[in-house]
Formats: structure tokens, sequence, C-alpha cells
């Protein structure tokens, strides 16, 4: 089974690369720009079909949330027009589509976790593009899944991991907002979750629709970065007090959702596969990246 994924440089599709290369039977490649670029179409079909996919993952997005603000139509291009375009591209070889989308497709208001059924309403041009891409890749190819995430950190790019421990590493206070909920999750599952699912897709026996992929267990901000750095503390590595603020006291371009926990029974059920506890998903990448081989990561 080979899986192409778009976005070479994101976390999800070094996440997949390396957990590719464990999987027997699985062939990941990843593809980017300048070869693939979401902002402009024409590259997209080409490209696709040159790598000759079993199953299309589609992780490139313009992610930039507060830039987004300033950059709409940029936005839309890549996650709404191009997310769409690679749906087509993979419809035209006759193969399915994994899409990653987003919590911020809801508004946040909701009183407990949203589940796949619940009303989408997102306050931000991030979060619109990307519900535009989710519909633009349900038009476009009949065989998808849509998986929305959230809080995603890994050992790879930029994170909430990585900055927490940079900026323990300088300080030895940090301010993080307390009143955002949500659920942590480790591109390492998701990565995980992708392989698991994409099995069972290419075999033709998952049902395509959209479904939530988050951790198991929810926290704020400020408990998550707490259990980073007594993570790290324990480990050896930087640590610092975090101070409990509002959103209203950190304020940003872009409206976050106040309560972003996602429900993944959905997922669970069909494909019979359940995220480790976000703690120790956490820890795991905690460790990883304080180990001697990959501390430099750390200012990458």
């Amino acid at each position: 089974m080979r899986l192409v994924v778009t976005g070479r440089d994101g976390q999800v599709a070094a996440s997949l690369l390396e957990a590719g290369q464990a999987a027997a039977g699985v062939e990941v490649i990843a593809i980017g720009r300048p070869q693939l670029d979401l902002a402009r179409p024409d590259t997209v079909i080409e490209a696709i079909a040159a790598a000759k996919p079993d199953i299309v993952v589609s992780a490139a997005a313009y992610t930039a949330v507060d830039q987004a603000e300033d950059e709409p139509d940029l936005a839309f291009a890549v996650n709404a027009v191009g997310a769409g375009k690679v749906a087509q591209a993979a419809a035209e070889l006759g193969v399915p589509i994994i899409h990653l989308s987003t919590d911020y497709v809801f508004d946040g208001t909701a009183p407990g976790a949203y589940v796949e059924t619940d009303a989408t309403a997102p306050r931000s041009v991030y979060g619109a593009s990307k519900l535009a891409g989710e519909q633009a890749v349900a038009s476009a190819n009949p065989r998808h899944l849509i998986l929305r995430t959230a809080w995603v950190y890994s050992p790879f790019g930029k994170n909430f991991v990585k900055t927490m421990l940079r900026l323990a590493a300088d300080r030895d206070e940090i301010a993080v907002v307390a009143d955002q909920w949500g659920n942590p999750t480790s591109a390492l599952d998701i990565a995980d979750a992708i392989l698991h699912a994409a099995a069972q897709l290419h075999e033709g026996a998952a049902t395509s629709g959209i479904y939530h992929l988050a951790g198991t267990g929810e926290a704020n901000w400020s408990g998550f970065a707490r259990h980073i750095l007594d993570t790290s503390r324990v480990l050896g590595g930087p640590w610092a007090r975090v101070r409990d603020i509002a959103t209203m006291d950190y304020p940003t371009k872009a409206r976050r959702p106040a309560n972003s926990r996602l429900s993944s029974a959905k997922f669970t059920d069909v494909f019979g596969w359940r995220a480790p506890d976000w703690r120790q998903s956490t820890e795991a990448v905690v460790h990883r990246l304080l180990d001697g081989e990959t501390k430099q990561a750390l200012t990458a």
C-alpha cells in the first residue's frame, strides 16, 4: 500500500514517513513544493499522478491562524481550492483520500465535546477556509475520510510542546491561557491512526465521511504546559512555573474556540482504534525531544 502525503514539511507528514518505515507492506511518499503547491492548482494533479498513490493523505495546509486574518485569499486558495484539487486528483486516479481538518470549524461554545454531527460555525478565516476545504474534498471525491484533529504536537516542526521547552530554558515563569480547553494530540498518534484507517480504506472496508481524531482526555493550555514541563523536569530537562491567564490577557488577531474538545468515539467504533491518553503521548514526545540526538530539534 503506497500512501502519498501532501505537506512534506508538516508534523503529520514527518510522523507518517517515520511510521511507514516501521510498518510492513506500507510505503509512504511525501510530496510538497515546488512540485506540488496548493496555491498553484495546476501543479497538483501532475505531482500526485507521478507519485502513483494507492491512497492520498491530504495534510498540507495554510496553518498561520492569525496571519490568515490578513491573507484570506491565500488561506482559501490553499485550504479550500487546493484541498479540493488534491481530492480531485485522487478521484481521477481512482483512489481514496484522507484529509486532515481542524477543531476550528466549530465556534467553541458547546458545553461538551463536539461530535461530527454538531453544527459548524467557524469564527476565524482559518477555520472558515478549512471548513470550505472539507466541503471541497467531499464534493470532489466520494471515497474520502475527513479527520478533524486539534492541538497537534510532535518531535517535528513548530508546536506547543517545543515552544514550552524552549521558553522554560530561558525564563522562570511562563504565562499560559487557562480558559481554552481541548484534546492535546500527538502527530505520532495521528500517523498510527491514519495507517490503521488506510488499511481498511484500501480494502474497501471503511465508511467515507467525517471523523474526529484527537488525543484521549482533555486539558486546558496551562494544564498541558504544566504536564510538559513537569515531565521535562523529571527527565532532567528545563522547567518553569506556569501562571494561568485568561484569553483576554493574551489577545490574538484570530479568535480561538474556548472549547476545542472533540469526541473521537465514532472513529473508535468504525476503525477499532483509540488514541492513548494525552499525558502518555506527551511524555513520549518530551522524552524524544530531550534525548541527546534530538535536542537540537528544540530550536528548529
